[in-house]
């Protein structure tokens, strides 16, 4: 059987009964579909398409269909490859038993017992770990800066950073005082401050909700 134009496949998607018949089959009694995101009809074109004799007529039909697929997901059609990976979900819906001429090697079974590289995330070690081993870089990055009006600002959105952290981990509330002496600690004592030479934002503690039932008065 040739490939015909777009239109004859959705002629495919009706079975040998009558209208009638295939309205009342429910998709729970019909073959699982390998990528239900697809829908039926284009599982049944790929079906037919594997019946096909012929290699280079086989090859227009997989060629319909794959277009067919692309006109499901427009909004995808700038991603990389993606025609490429069109290609590689009809072979998976084909059982990949689809043998045609591409422009590419479809994807394997074997793909998918590849395990990937691992990924290495490294170890980096927080002396607060409330506080984190990125912030503490962004405070020795901060403190190596020249004295000026951008070091002063930066220190200061450092510290009330640091107080909101601190207050996540200490809900009674948080001295002024203790982010300076953390903030000197982690600076190695290149941002000193006095006390009474900063304020500091004051943040608000909410409580979260409570779940529970409340009980009814007697």
């Amino acid at each position: 059987m040739t490939c015909l134009p777009l239109l004859f496949y959705f002629s495919l998607i009706l079975p040998d009964k009558s209208a009638t018949e295939n309205m009342l089959t429910y998709t729970t009694h019909l073959k699982k579909l390998i990528m239900p995101e697809y829908g039926r009809n284009i599982q049944r074109m790929v079906d037919h398409c594997l019946t096909i004799e012929d290699r280079a007529e086989r090859t227009r039909c997989a060629a319909t269909i794959v277009r067919t697929m692309e006109t499901l997901f427009p909004s995808n059609s700038k991603a990389e490859d993606y025609r490429r990976k069109l290609w590689d979900h009809l072979a998976i819906m084909s059982d990949f038993r689809l043998d045609v001429d591409t422009d590419f090697d479809l994807i394997r079974p074997e793909s998918f017992d590849e395990t990937p590289d691992p990924i290495s995330f490294g170890h980096v070690s927080a002396k607060y770990r409330h506080y984190g081993a990125y912030l503490e870089k962004m405070i020795e990055r901060v403190a190596a800066f020249e004295e000026g009006e951008e070091r002063t600002n930066l220190i200061l959105l450092l510290a009330n950073h640091m107080k909101k952290l601190m207050l996540a981990v200490n809900k009674d509330g948080v001295e002024d005082e203790k982010i300076f002496n953390d903030l000197s600690v982690l600076s190695h004592g290149a941002i000193r401050i006095a006390p009474d030479e900063l304020k500091l934002h004051e943040f608000k503690v909410i409580a979260a909700p409570t779940t529970g039932k409340k009980k009814k008065k007697k």
